[in-house]
């Protein structure tokens, strides 16, 4: 009876060592998780919170991936985060670590969940000249360490930049404005991380651009140095977009996990895209997660 007692312990406790070296990092844009004018089956609705059946599927596709830690976009004020992280956990996805960010965008927020325990350094009052004065990085960039113990830590920065409506004439579809934020998250990256060959982070969120866009091009690569790479990622179909416009019935890719050189040896390839039927009705956004390993 004692050797199978020391039998369970020894190798249970080994294979949970093991299940940790395995970390899965997520990214979610969970689409307007607040109050707001909304259209209801066809009634304007002002003041509306995000129906039901939209946060139900929100939740059941968060359930599916099982991401260690989960980066949100356009999360509502804090009651919505609490309300969210309480409901995962009533359907047996415990995060038991939450923050959200309070940044210039008083409405839509980043946020984090995560089962893993994590030091936040929030940068919400990041600034960049435009048009003759300065504007701030409107959700600010949300900072999480990992491993504070000292051992090998390694960070996780979560962005949402400006999405492309605008009134602006002089800057079509918020281009100019949008490559100022990316510009300064990435400097203040660049900060903490003054080594990106050996420094250890992910760069994830809602970028709002494509592959190509100097948006993107800002955080892979300044002058001569190498700071992050895109992580592939398909859905089940090998498909890799992530947002569907419904007004022009475009699809595209403008969420993303970029690895740092010295983070990319950890990260397992390809990443996933999760798509199910009817995760339209929950958000125009699909949640993308990789999986690290060895970290330690």
């Amino acid at each position: 009876m004692k050797f199978l007692l020391f039998f369970f312990l020894f190798f249970g406790a080994v294979s949970f060592l093991e299940a940790k070296e395995e970390i899965h990092v997520g990214t979610f844009n969970v689409r307007n998780y607040l109050i707001m004018d909304r259209r209801i089956e066809g009634r304007y609705r002002p003041d509306y919170p995000k129906p039901e059946d939209e946060k139900s599927i929100v939740r059941q596709i968060i359930i599916e991936a099982n991401a260690d830690i989960l980066a949100l976009q356009e999360m509502g004020p804090r009651p919505f985060l609490n309300e969210l992280q309480q409901d995962l956990a009533l359907s047996g996805l415990d995060y038991q670590h939450a923050y959200l960010l309070e940044a210039a965008d008083e409405v839509r927020h980043l946020a984090i969940l995560s089962k893993i325990p994590f030091k936040i350094i929030k940068s919400d009052d990041l600034t960049f000249k435009y048009m003759g004065g300065r504007e701030a990085v409107k959700r600010g960039v949300l900072e999480v360490v990992l491993r504070e113990d000292g051992k090998n830590p390694w960070s996780l920065y979560v962005v949402h930049l400006k999405s492309r409506y605008t009134d602006r004439k002089d800057d079509p579809e918020s281009e100019i404005r949008r490559v100022g934020e990316a510009r300064a998250v990435r400097n203040y990256i660049l900060r903490q991380n003054e080594n990106p060959q050996v420094d250890r982070f992910l760069i994830v969120g809602d970028f709002n651009d494509t592959r190509a866009s100097r948006t993107l091009k800002a955080f892979l690569k300044r002058g001569n140095t190498e700071i992050s790479t895109a992580i592939d990622c398909f859905n089940p179909t090998g498909q890799v977009w992530t947002y569907f416009y419904e007004k022009e019935a475009v699809y595209s890719r403008v969420d993303y996990i970029l690895a740092s050189t010295g983070m990319r040896p950890f990260v397992q390839e390809p990443g996933e895209i999760f798509d199910r039927i009817g995760a339209q009705k929950g958000s125009d956004h699909r949640l993308v997660m990789v999986t690290l390993k060895g970290l330690d």
